[in-house]
């Protein structure tokens, strides 16, 4: 059978107030042959606050659990389907409040089945979560762009100059071709000239 592939991208880290964000956490395991079972669970630290919180557990079996009322009706699952070897546990936040600005922590409980034995590891991964009023640029957005338009003004210029060069070098060759031409012209009047007084000598 053919399996997607994994890859651990890091969550985006900035929300805008009023609109939905995903709150990404992605834990790809080493051996994708290995059979495996998760289960996820979130935590949530509000700025100033000293705790974690638990604000949400998802399984297989049972789906989703909201677990504390700050999220209750807000919060869907966002994570791997139809599987129980979870590798993306990503949860989307619906109508997100300046409150929900904070430090956001997810765990996955994995249970890794061998031949002989089953191997138990716990994975956490953290997100810390501004909220603003209105989306801001990023600076990687920022340099992408900036970079993107250096890129294309490098390209002009070196199509510039080789414009220039086939150019001259186009040039160079007819002008090359023209001064062939003419010595050429020239080498074969000198010799019919030549011919010419060679047979008026010998007239005489």
């Amino acid at each position: 059978s053919c399996h997607a592939a994994c890859a651990e991208v890091d969550s985006d880290t900035e929300a805008v107030a009023g609109a939905g964000f995903k709150l990404g956490c992605i834990s790809c395991k080493k051996r994708s042959e290995v059979k495996g079972y998760a289960t996820v669970e979130w935590f949530f630290r509000a700025n100033g606050e000293a705790d974690f919180v638990p604000i949400y557990t998802y399984t297989k079996e049972t789906g989703q659990t909201i677990e504390h009322d700050l999220f209750m009706d807000r919060v869907d699952w966002n994570g791997s389907k139809r599987s129980g070897d979870i590798q993306d546990a990503s949860i989307y936040l619906l109508n997100v409040t300046f409150n929900d600005s904070g430090t956001y922590q997810c765990f996955f409980n994995r249970i890794l089945t061998y031949e002989n034995h089953e191997y138990s590891t716990t994975i956490s991964k953290v997100v810390h979560l501004t909220v603003v009023a209105k989306a801001t640029r990023g600076t990687a957005s920022i340099v992408s762009e900036v970079m993107m338009y250096v890129s294309i003004i490098g390209l002009q210029v070196w199509l510039l100059i080789e414009m220039i060069y086939c150019y001259r070098k186009i040039s160079a060759a007819g002008e090359e071709a023209l001064r062939e031409a003419a010595n050429a012209e020239y080498l074969a009047i000198a010799s019919e000239s030549k011919d010419n007084c060679a047979g008026v000598q010998v007239g005489e």
